[in-house]
């Protein structure tokens, strides 16, 4: 038995759950592994996090938030913050991905999606909240999370490390911008705001039918960014219908939110997801073998695009336009990095 096998096992036996039964329920794109576990009629999921690269600290306090606020976070039942690991509720497996493959009503989940959205923002107030320690996103977290781009999507793309003219450049052309992401008010953002996230609870009533997973890397920041992780996913179109109609749904339930402001801070803040992932999805691929990633990254770049052509990214579309072309945006082969 590994090391990391037997601090799992007393963690388990600690409590209370010696001899369960355990089968691997999932991993994704960070270091986290999940296990079902499973003793007599009873189920939990037991999420291993090694530190230093994963933090269960961080995960263990925004869900206690969640649940506080009315939200259908799992319920952490044992915690073991040195060693990275948590035993958690078990909100099943009816994520609103594999729902809608299985055929539900896209435009029923974005809409509960959504509503969710709405009673995060009116329910979370900073001065009752022991969330007020989180990161800001503000525009110096916003332009360092850029640079994976040209760390790993431009030697991919172009062959060679980025030359520092180009990289002075992206700065400059983003550092026009990201101030318009502000012109909205702050909250709790989720961070990872998107159908494969979000579960079908269909025992719960209301918001709390919407269960809420991967949310460790919660930031404070504009109300507008889990809005547009939501309706601009990385990982799946939606309808054109669908996003117009929760977008408006959304700023309906805020009649004092400035909608010039928000339609600026949305479209910076999805180019700027867009375009992290992007570099985020190919350093998957290249250091990580994780190759499935880049089947999304075409989705990414008429993301982005749609963004370019907005006024508010004028600057950033210069740059694209001159250092990183129409031809050019494709998704890198999946190889190995040298």
């Amino acid at each position: 038995m590994s090391a990391r096998a037997r601090l799992i096992a007393d963690f388990l036996a600690g409590a209370g759950w010696a001899g369960a039964r355990r089968r691997v329920l999932a991993a994704d794109a960070s270091f986290r592994r999940y296990e079902r576990v499973a003793r007599g009629g009873e189920q939990a999921v037991l999420m291993d996090a090694p530190p230093p690269r994963e933090n269960v600290h961080a995960f263990h306090t925004v869900a206690q938030a969640l649940l506080d606020l009315g939200f259908s976070a799992p319920r952490p039942l044992a915690l073991d913050r040195a060693n990275g690991l948590m035993l958690l509720e078990d909100l099943g497996d009816r994520t609103f991905t594999r729902a809608l493959a299985e055929g539900a009503d896209e435009r029923a989940l974005y809409l509960l999606a959504t509503d969710v959205l709405v009673a995060l923002h009116r329910r979370w107030r900073p001065e009752d909240s022991p969330l007020t320690h989180l990161p800001r996103f503000d525009e110096a977290r916003l332009g360092d999370e850029l640079e994976v781009l040209l760390d790993w999507a431009w030697p991919a793309l172009c062959g060679a490390p980025a030359p520092k003219a180009v990289r002075a450049s992206w700065a400059t052309a983003w550092g026009a911008v990201l101030g318009r992401a502000h012109g909205v008010p702050d909250t709790l953002v989720l961070r990872d705001y998107h159908v494969d996230n979000l579960m079908e609870l269909e025992t719960r009533q209301g918001v709390a039918a919407c269960g809420l997973l991967d949310f460790q890397d919660a930031l404070i920041g504009p109300v507008s960014y889990d809005v547009v992780s939501l309706l601009e996913d990385a990982r799946r179109d939606v309808s054109p219908d669908v996003v117009a109609d929760m977008r408006a749904r959304y700023l309906d339930a805020f009649p004092d939110l400035d909608r010039a402001a928000f339609d600026d801070s949305y479209t910076v803040l999805g180019a700027q997801r867009a375009a992290r992932i992007i570099g985020v999805f190919t350093r998957l691929s290249r250091r990580d073998g994780k190759h499935q990633y880049l089947r999304h990254i075409p989705r990414l770049w008429r993301l982005l695009e749609a963004g370019l052509a907005r006024p508010v990214l004028a600057p950033v579309k210069s740059w694209f336009d001159r250092e990183i072309p129409a031809k050019k945006r494709l998704a890198p082969r999946p190889e190995a990095a040298p």
